[in-house]
């Protein structure tokens, strides 16, 4: 689509806007494809933005993929963290898969057009992923805080059962919030032209469509929005206040700069995807710029994704270099394995260090009990 292409769309938008009320609900249930516009409306950068989200798609498709891949090959990986880490690498994958492509296609040839199922579809699967994600990132959170601050008794928390419970709640619980907010908007009528200034069929753009006073459906999907992402963003700051209590108070220097480091690095994330997520489904649709929107959700549809494998993959790598040069006898969690533990000993158990010597005094046979007993 030239500029001109787009000069034209705008100034009919413009006109359209300003005789909808003497046309009433023209169009109002029309089902014809989409044009998504994407980034036409800056042609300059149409080539330097293939090349980049072509790198980071590749990079996204390989570090999950591999996450995935050595956590079931490695038994050593087989803990809840990395049972937790699967999920959201499976769920990064489907989340990029569901737009990028589109994306590439769009930047990299002419036809622009989706279909009104289409473009309905990739906004259900869109809100789910990203509901699942943001539940799921409270999650591991949980998961985080019982490792630091309940570490003699963190394999009997959290045993495979509540793990896997855990982990069908974000599922089930993202695709209701999903299947809320699509059934509001698929249940309004749209009219007006069919271009879409973004590059998916995301719910922001979709509701500037709409013909009739979207006040109380906004209202309901506000709703909706606080739950799934207020509400965990607060979960996991507060989860992350405990923790830095906790390894405020370990005497080892060494294990409170890893777990600072560690939890510092699932903060970034964190304040990636909320960030981002609640820019665009928080503010009220009066003050939404679409051209700002859709460089925005570059951040939580391709470069977040990418983000998590490199944070995540200091022990991936190490059990797939193992694997890799078919080497069974590792240093991996080889504490685990001593007959005795000395007060110097460091557990290394979620990315977290402690020394044997920051527990509990009479606590390290219960320690190695726990520890025989894991998943």
């Amino acid at each position: 689509m030239s500029s001109s292409d787009i000069s034209r769309c705008n100034q009919s938008q413009i006109a359209f806007e300003g005789s909808r009320t003497e046309r009433g609900n023209f169009n109002t249930s029309f089902r014809e494809d989409f044009i998504l516009v994407g980034f036409s409306d800056w042609p300059q950068l149409e080539l330097a933005l293939f090349v980049f989200i072509s790198i980071f798609y590749s990079l996204t498709l390989f570090g999950n993929t591999t996450i995935i891949a050595v956590s079931h090959l490695d038994h050593r990986l087989h803990t809840p963290m990395y049972f937790f880490l699967c999920h959201l690498s499976f769920l990064d994958l489907c989340c990029t898969t569901s737009t990028v492509p589109q994306l590439l296609i769009n930047l990299h040839g002419s036809d622009q057009t989706i279909t009104y199922g289409g473009c309905m579809a990739q906004l259900f699967i869109f809100l789910a992923l990203g509901s699942t994600e943001s539940v799921l990132l409270v999650v591991m959170a949980f998961d985080r805080y019982a490792a630091v601050c309940r570490p003699l008794h963190y394999m009997a928390i959290m045993h495979p059962c509540l793990c896997q419970t855990l982990a069908a709640t974000s599922w089930v619980g993202g695709f209701m919030n999903s299947a809320v907010q699509a059934g509001l908007l698929m249940a309004m009528p749209l009219c007006g032209l069919h271009y879409l200034n973004h590059f998916f069929c995301e719910m922001p753009v979709l509701l500037k469509m709409a013909c009739e006073d979207t006040q109380g459906t906004e209202v309901k999907m506000f709703v909706a929005r606080v739950i799934i992402l207020v509400v965990p963003a607060a979960l996991i700051l507060g989860s992350y206040v405990v923790i830095a209590q906790a390894v405020l108070r370990i005497n080892s220097t060494a294990g409170r700069r890893k777990a600072f480091g560690t939890c510092g690095s699932h903060l970034l994330v964190v304040c990636l995807f909320y960030g981002s997520g609640i820019y665009t489904y928080l503010q009220p649709m009066h003050s939404y710029s679409q051209s700002e929107g859709k460089f925005v959700a570059l951040f939580y549809t391709i470069i977040t994704p990418m983000l998590n494998p490199l944070i995540y993959t200091k022990d991936v790598k190490r059990a797939l270099r193992k694997l890799l040069l078919g080497n069974s006898v590792g240093q991996f969690y080889s504490v685990i394995r001593m007959p005795l533990c000395s007060a110097n000993t460091t557990v290394f158990d979620t990315h977290v260090s402690i020394r044997v010597a920051d527990l509990i005094p009479g606590t390290i046979q219960q320690w190695r009990l726990i520890r025989a007993g894991g998943i």
